[in-house]
């Protein structure tokens, strides 16, 4: 290990091997640093390791005087109160989660002759977000414009690339907005879109195209990165669902709805929980929701909505259910 003071030694063989957050405070009390773990113990000794493996740490390590922790039931609850402290503190080596006023929304345009789409700061009509990288937009935007008009035909899209964007009247653009609202409103229709997308690739790659094709193929990887951030949330967005976690000696309850936990409670059983015990707590969350209220903006939100859908995504179907038909019978 490098050269610590015997304040942090100690600190280090005192650390719990529990899930919790920690943070890295200077000689004048600062906190420079908010991160967590499932075990306190092991992670925070990585950062005294010989030789870390990234320059920020090494940066870190020599203004650490204290290290103050607090220990959670889950890792989930760890992951959360690292997002709101990283937000409420702003420590300076922390760059992720602390500038969620920078995220954008993706608008679809009331009138543009040669772009249907813009950035924008706050939620507008027919914007969609919000999203973190605001260059990727751009991106999306500027090679879409080469396809408009899109015109929406039946269950499908007509669309051609351009050399130059076409200049659209009022009528042709609100024929194209309409398309691309239509695209928008379902992870559907963007799976029918790509697979135009990618037939038409395979057409110039067969040709021998191949800088066309890899235009394509660049608007593919753009479109199923929209797919993905504007409909990967509705699920726990519009739904309540209802989560445990075990712990060493008992589980952790969760009761969601709107994308917020609402009600968490710690129960010692250590055998399995009865139904009676869950659908106590379902219906006392249920009760809850009524009279929750949100205290974030959504930009804010994100940030916990992604931590929350990561949890639950990755978490064993035996221990989470979806939907609105929650109590067990």
């Amino acid at each position: 290990m490098i050269d610590i003071s015997d304040k942090i030694k100690t600190i280090l063989e005192q650390l719990p091997e529990l899930p919790g957050i920690y943070k890295m405070i200077d000689q004048r009390g600062n906190i420079i640093y908010i991160g967590k773990s499932k075990s306190l113990k092991k992670r925070v000794k990585t950062y005294f390791a010989d030789n870390p493996k990234w320059d920020k740490v090494n940066r870190m390590v020599r203004l650490i005087d204290n290290i103050e922790y607090v220990v959670t039931d889950t890792h989930l609850e760890a992951m959360l109160l690292e997002c709101s402290l990283i937000k409420s503190i702003q420590p300076i080596f922390n760059s992720q989660m602390k500038n969620d006023k920078r995220y954008v929304y993706l608008k679809i345009e009331d009138f543009n002759r040669h772009n249907s789409l813009k950035v924008t700061s706050t939620r507008e009509e027919n914007s969609f977000g919000p999203f973190r990288n605001k260059y990727m937009l751009y991106d999306i935007m500027d090679s879409l414009k080469n396809l408009y008009p899109i015109i929406k035909s039946n269950d499908s899209y007509d669309f051609e690339y351009n050399l130059f964007p076409v200049s659209m009247n009022k009528e042709i653009f609100q024929e194209n907005k309409k398309s691309l609202l239509h695209l928008f409103s379902d992870e559907n229709n963007f799976d029918i879109f790509i697979k135009i997308l990618n037939q038409k690739m395979q057409t110039e790659s067969s040709l021998c195209n191949f800088e066309s094709a890899i235009m394509y193929r660049n608007m593919i990887q753009n479109m199923e990165y929209l797919k993905t951030a504007i409909n990967k949330y509705k699920i726990i967005m519009t739904s309540s669902i209802f989560i445990t976690i075990p712990l060493k000696n008992g589980y952790k309850l969760f009761f969601i709805s709107g994308g917020n936990i609402v009600l968490k409670e710690k129960l010692s059983e250590t055998s399995e929980i009865s139904d009676e015990t869950k659908n106590d707590f379902i219906r006392r969350g249920m009760k809850s929701t009524e009279n929750f209220l949100a205290d974030m903006d959504e930009k804010s939100h994100m940030d916990y909505r992604d931590i929350l859908y990561s949890e639950i995504i990755n978490l064993p179907d035996e221990y989470k259910t979806v939907g609105t038909d929650l109590l067990i019978q």
